[in-house]
């Protein structure tokens, strides 16, 4: 992985390379067994910095919340997509998960120039794209997205909960801890699941 210091030199060289808006884009939700995978892309205001960003995974839940309504209010532009339990089971995970940046970055109001994207592996997009190793700890528009996708699918999970409270979405959040799997063999798999994952295919009746 490249050092902080290396990564910023390469980003130094692309806005050099790349004038206009340059967009941060980030995912959550593609470990869980069940609820759709989410990704927002986000827009920063350069003259409007938003302090104490970061990976979403290395903030307190109140952190996040509070953070998701700031980056709202004063990002240029922001929008957070997904993709759904079906479309997770029909196309992969991997897949459903690039349809849901490709529909963040397309639900920009402005148009970036550049994306930046968490991980390794890039949406088939209409503009230039880098990925980013551990972008959301490196770079401030990713670990903006990654908070709003983290907040947007707990919110999601608590619904859920309300939904089907035999499975205690509000506690896990779809993730196959022991709890949620003791859950499924009693009761099987709800709507709400990833047929595909193993896990929930073995709790099938």
């Amino acid at each position: 992985m490249p050092s902080k210091k290396s990564f910023r030199a390469e980003q130094t060289a692309l806005y050099f390379e790349v004038s206009g808006l340059t967009a941060g884009v980030d995912e959550a939700g593609r470990g869980p067994l069940a609820g759709p995978v989410v990704a927002a892309a986000v827009i920063l205001d350069d003259l409007n910095p938003i302090h104490g960003l970061n990976d979403s995974k290395k903030l307190t839940a109140k952190r996040r919340e509070a953070l998701f309504d700031e980056i709202r209010a004063r990002a240029l532009c922001c929008a957070i997509a997904e993709a759904s339990v079906q479309e997770i089971d029909q196309f992969n995970i991997l897949q459903a998960t690039m349809l849901a940046m490709k529909r963040a970055v397309e639900g920009l109001r402005l148009p970036p120039k550049l994306v930046l994207v968490d991980g390794n592996r890039l949406p088939t997009l209409s503009v230039r794209a880098e990925a980013i190793v551990q972008g959301d700890g490196l770079v401030p528009a990713i670990s903006a997205a990654s908070i709003l996708a983290k907040v947007h699918r707990d919110r999601l999970c608590d619904a859920m909960h309300q939904q089907y409270p035999l499975y205690g979405f509000d506690q896990h959040k779809g993730y196959g801890t022991a709890q949620h799997l003791a859950a499924l063999q009693a009761h099987g798999p709800a709507d709400c699941h990833r047929m595909t994952f193993a896990p929930v295919a073995r709790s099938v009746r």
